[in-house]
């Protein structure tokens, strides 16, 4: 095989995938440049601290390039009893991923006699998501949040990823997917270091809804369905699942509260 060599200035980039389009070492996919399938994506999630834990929180539509594929995905899942992981990205390996991290988690508990610590959790997830890096290479990119209650600490604790595997240990809160920067922006201008559970909850349930105002690929609450995000606290009685009857409750309140704001009429309830 002889290599390519190009002209000063003629400068191929640093997208290799590209490269090999351009040299012809790869056919172009039929209809363009992109995949000639569509790949079922999951946003958006959120994790913020409380005084007894974390809050986590992902929408629950999953798309496929422009169409939505499926309405009632979850994106959060428990890993063991006193931690959680919520995926974006890539929804097939994503949920294999987590299938794996919470089997790897029950095999060293069994096995040792104890459960793994907080930390060592989180890097065994970054393990996963590095050894993914060829796929995520191709399109098939999975990015978590983990997030934990650390009995030895007494406080919950929680982390952000790259595609790449790297472990980045977040001290107020965490967001993932398409509507991160919404959600994340929401979190921040409301987040208040010791606030209580249901303050938290009503926090991370605005910014989805205002991640879902703005993002497509971000599902909001569907009366008609009754379809909610999924929200789960971790603190020290272990992971916990807020019902749906909860939620419901908690959005009408929320749009209410926005309706006022915004000189509407008070009592309105979820469109």
């Amino acid at each position: 095989m002889v290599l390519p060599t190009f002209q000063p200035g003629d400068d191929p980039g640093p997208d290799f995938a590209s490269l090999a389009r351009r040299v012809g070492a790869v056919a172009p996919h039929p209809g363009g440049t992109g995949p000639s399938f569509e790949v079922t994506h999951g946003t958006t999630c959120v994790a913020v601290r409380f005084a007894d834990g974390v809050v986590m929180a992902g929408d629950r539509r999953a798309t496929s390039g422009n169409l939505i594929s499926h309405r009632h995905i979850e994106k959060v899942f428990p890993a063991d009893r006193h931690s959680g992981v919520a995926i974006a990205g890539a929804a097939g390996p994503a949920v294999e991923m987590v299938r794996l991290f919470q089997l790897q988690l029950e095999h060293y508990e069994k096995v040792e006699g104890s459960p793994l610590s907080l930390e060592g959790k989180a890097n065994q997830l970054s393990q996963m998501v590095r050894n993914h890096l060829p796929a995520a290479m191709q399109g098939f990119v999975v990015v978590p949040i983990f997030a934990g209650f650390d009995t030895a600490r007494g406080t919950g604790r929680l982390y952000q990823y790259d595609a790449t595997g790297g472990r980045y240990e977040e001290l107020d809160f965490a967001s993932t997917g398409s509507g991160s920067l919404q959600a994340s922006t929401v979190v921040k201008l409301g987040y208040r270091p010791g606030a209580g559970r249901d303050e938290t909850v009503d926090l991370v349930l605005r910014a989805l809804f205002e991640a879902a105002d703005e993002d497509s690929a971000t599902g909001g609450p569907d009366l008609i369905r009754n379809i909610f995000p999924v929200v789960a606290t971790i603190t020290a009685e272990g992971f916990a699942r807020v019902d749906d009857a909860e939620l419901r409750a908690r959005f009408e309140t929320i749009v209410d509260g926005l309706q006022w704001e915004r000189g509407g009429v008070e009592g309105g309830g979820v469109a």
